[in-house]
This record gives structure tokens, sequence and C-alpha cells, in this order.
């Protein structure tokens, strides 16, 4: 059962490296709040060495059984959303965002392409209120010996 949801939409970014074996190389570097009125893929700024487009049209999602991947991701240094993509036309589009440690784990275990996104404030308060109000910690047992 969904608890919570936001639309956002990815900020995807082409670059042309030097690396003499790839022509490009593809990767999900931000998040924004989808306020509905989005196009749903919109180039940001182009050049002959990298590209900038924003693809509308996910949503983060939380889930109760997700609950400890989110405290996780919360409490990390530095939080991330992560995003799963695939190439569609030649171009790398998102298909799935999360703000679970744990689903982004599976996402980069899938052998898929994902990256990990700076979390932006208003995310992160966004899913301090979940937490806040549907989160509490397991609490800690004593030391188990094996």
């Amino acid at each position: 059962m969904k608890l919570g949801s936001m639309p956002i939409a990815v900020i995807m970014q082409r670059r042309t490296p030097t690396h003499r074996w790839a022509d490009e190389s593809w990767a999900a570097v931000g998040i924004v709040r989808d306020g509905g009125d989005l196009a749903p893929v919109q180039t940001l700024s182009e050049s002959l060495d990298r590209d900038h487009y924003l693809v509308s049209g996910l949503e983060l999602e939380l889930y109760p059984d997700e609950n400890d991947g989110y405290f996780e991701n919360f409490m990390a240094p530095e939080s991330k959303v992560f995003v799963l993509w695939r190439m569609q036309d030649g171009r790398a589009m998102p298909v799935r965002a999360s703000v679970s440690y744990v689903e982004g784990t599976r996402m980069f275990d899938s052998g898929e392409n994902a990256d990990g996104v700076a979390m932006p404030p208003e995310v992160q308060a966004w899913l301090q209120a979940y937490l806040q109000a549907h989160y509490q910690p397991k609490p800690r047992r004593g030391r188990q010996h094996g």
C-alpha cells in the first residue's frame, strides 16, 4: 500500500568522453519536483561535449515495506535519489526512481544503468516528514554471538 508520492523530473546528461573506446557517456545528474507543467522531454543545454535535458513523468513512491531503506538513506552523510535508466531511441531515459537505499542497491546490482544523485532539500524534508509519521526504528538487541 503506497503511503506517499511526489512527482519528479530527472536531469539527464550526455557527455563526450576523452576516452578513445567510448563515443558518449550518459548519467542522471539531478532531480527536481514536477509541478505537472513540464514537457515530457525538455532540452536544458546543448554543446559539442555535453548536453542536459529534463525528463518528466516519474514519481517517487513510499511504501511501508521499504521503510528501513528510506531511513538508511535519510541518515546517510549524503542522501541520494536512485535513478534507473535505459537507452531509448539513442537517448538515456529514466524509468524509475527511489529514495530507498535498499532499492537503490537492487538497481545497481541488476546490471542495468543506474545512478545515485544528490537528494534535493525539498525531497529530504518530504522524506523526513514521512519517516516521522510512519517509521519507528527497531530496538537494538544486545550483541549476538554466532
